[in-house]
């Protein structure tokens, strides 16, 4: 079959494990393939749907109160260790502490860029990626407006190489956000905005990095979270960035 190729690399490209190259051309290819577009959409809602059970299980009372029982019948150490010895156990305990919470939310973070990631692509492989239609900003802006329980403002595109081609609802951890999806080129970019919820992995990391084949810039503005993703060059999505940083502060 003419699409045999491109099906064995709907895997990779559903995980992002495909060269950049290799991205747009396999992206250019589902644009036209309805075929390849609906198996890669069913992969990914596959892997959001993992995603989602896997959360499901947390540890019940009983078995914390059982764990805590446990440690309770273990004896006291006898004293001793010298001051000195405590001094550096305890200054020990502290750098693994310090050490264990960066890395809890380095990997929350990572996991935060994998699944936005996963929701770009299922947008894009959609045969419906957008739910409001529209270029212009006075259109998709309030269309959002009693679906969100915040507002934010999009900034105008007139002489810049986007274009605005609508948004949708979206969520992350079962918080509701705005989708954006910007055209530049061949080229798609989703915007995400979702309220900053202090302490867990809504925070976003305040500047451009490279999450798999995806250029990524974040940034938080009052108590709002940004991520912009795409395949797009680190330029263009540093450009469209600043001006909606722009848009954001007005």
């Amino acid at each position: 079959m003419a699409c045999d190729t491109w099906r064995s690399k709907i895997a990779a490209y559903a995980d992002a494990e495909l060269s950049a190259d290799e991205m747009r051309v396999m992206g250019d290819h589902l644009r036209v393939c309805s075929s390849c577009t609906s198996d890669l959409l069913g992969r990914v809602q596959l892997k959001l749907a993992i995603k989602t059970v896997g959360k499901r299980y947390s540890p019940s009372l009983a078995l914390r109160q059982r764990v805590e029982k446990e440690i309770a019948k273990r004896k006291k150490p006898v004293w001793l260790w010298s001051w000195m010895t405590t001094l550096a156990a305890t200054s020990a305990l502290a750098v693994f502490a310090l050490l264990l919470l960066y890395g809890r939310s380095s990997y929350r973070q990572r996991q935060t860029f994998s699944e936005l990631a996963d929701l770009h692509v299922a947008t894009l492989a959609s045969s419906t990626p957008v739910d409001v239609i529209s270029t212009d900003r006075h259109t998709v802006k309030p269309w959002f407006q009693g679906k969100l329980p915040f507002t934010f403002n999009l900034p105008e595109l007139g002489n810049t190489p986007f274009m605005l081609e609508g948004g949708r609802l979206s969520y992350l951890d079962q918080a509701p956000g705005a989708q954006l999806i910007y055209k530049i080129g061949n080229h798609r970019i989703s915007v995400f905005i979702f309220q900053n919820r202090t302490g867990n992995r809504f925070a976003s990391s305040n500047g451009p990095s490279r999450r798999l084949t995806f250029n990524v810039e974040t940034w938080t503005e009052g108590d709002l979270c940004y991520f912009v993703i795409g395949d797009a060059n680190a330029d263009d999505i540093r450009n469209l960035t600043e001006i909606l940083r722009l848009a954001a502060r007005s």
